[in-house]
């Protein structure tokens, strides 16, 4: 709320410098039109002349203020349409009584003759100042509009915002439980035949579970230690395979990375490579590999491909479709993934490529 206020209040600071540099322009154009001399002559000149930007201020701030907000605003273009043609009329007369009456033409000089030179007719001079008051009016509608357009574009981007942070909380949610259930049921085939190993798996996914309860509620986590999570996650699955499972890693990532990255967006990845990756009999490979370099970072895994059936209840089948909403939500147009099995059948494949 605080930088939201200071943002504000800059803008709006920002708006009033602007108007009175403006105004101060307009309000000093008539100097361009006194007398040369000094003296009381030289003021009743400008106040002569001012008549006509104070015009030029007053239907704009009446419009700027309450026609433009409470007749356009609101869709009431006809009565916009009469409220500023009364309120043009009337200043255009105002501004030929004020400059006719209380500051008379000076008597014409009789060595000139009425053919030889002929002052302009009032009218002329009362449709010039309508035309100026109405395009005055056009300015103070489109300085409004920009205005009224980018507070619009704003609160729209605030809703997209808050829309977007309340999907992510809410893959989150899935995110926790789906992981949590998956580790458990390797925990849990380990008790049955190899209970050292499972309370070896118990403390290691305690230092799992800290950084998923903690480091999870951040937008974004150091990259170095995203990592260290993930090298801890592969070694709690290693303890529970065979000798007939190779898993081979290759981390080109400093250890002191202070690159950001969204949490837990690749451990799905990993989780599905362990999921469909491992035969109970057949050999199997799986690899994972991490890469820095250009402001990316590159996630390329390989599996042996080995589909579970219908009736596997391993996981919940959400992980894959979780990277895709997290991607789309967190690096639109900033991402290259690639997934898929191989032609034989044989091999999983998933490269993802991040720009940070």
């Amino acid at each position: 709320m605080n930088m939201k206020s200071t943002d504000h209040n800059r803008i709006r600071l920002a708006e009033i410098i602007t108007h009175i540099i403006g105004w101060g322009i307009v309000f000093g154009f008539p100097i361009f039109f006194m007398n040369k001399g000094n003296g009381p002559s030289n003021m009743l000149d400008y106040f002569k002349h001012i008549v006509i930007p104070l015009s030029f201020c007053i239907i704009f701030y009446i419009n700027y203020l309450f026609f433009i907000p409470q007749l356009i605003f609101k869709q009431k273009i006809k009565e916009f349409l009469i409220f500023n043609a009364l309120l043009v009329l009337l200043l255009s007369l105002g501004v030929h009584l004020w400059q006719t009456l209380l500051f008379p033409p000076a008597p014409m000089n009789h060595k000139f003759m009425k053919d030889d030179f002929k002052f302009p007719s009032p009218l002329s001079f009362i449709l010039r100042d309508m035309l100026s008051m109405v395009l005055t009016i056009g300015l103070a509608v489109a300085i409004k509009m920009i205005g009224r357009w980018s507070q619009i574009e704003d609160e729209r981007r605030e809703t997209e915002k808050s829309r977007t942070e309340a999907e992510l909380m809410n893959l989150r949610s899935q995110m926790n439980p789906h992981f949590l259930l998956n580790t458990l049921n390797n925990i849990y085939a380990l008790i049955t035949f190899d209970s050292e190993k499972a309370q070896v798996a118990v403390q290691e996914l305690s230092k799992l579970l800290r950084h998923v309860l903690y480091d999870n509620q951040r937008p974004q986590v150091f990259l170095a230690k995203e990592m260290e999570f993930i090298k801890n996650y592969i070694e709690l699955m290693r303890i529970r395979l065979s000798d007939n499972v190779t898993v081979k890693t290759e981390f080109n990532i400093s250890k002191d990375s202070r690159t950001l990255i969204a949490p837990l967006i690749f451990i799905s990845l990993i989780e599905n490579a362990f999921k469909h990756g491992i035969s109970p009999t057949k050999p199997s490979l799986i690899f994972i590999g991490f890469s820095e370099s250009d402001q990316q970072i590159e996630c390329i895994i390989t599996n042996s491909n080995f589909p579970k059936s219908h009736g596997d209840k391993s996981g919940s089948g959400i992980g894959l479709e979780q990277v895709k909403k997290r991607l789309e939500l967190l690096y639109p147009n900033k991402y290259y993934w690639v997934h898929g099995v191989s032609e034989d059948g044989n091999t999983y494949t998933s490269q993802l490529i991040i720009e940070v």
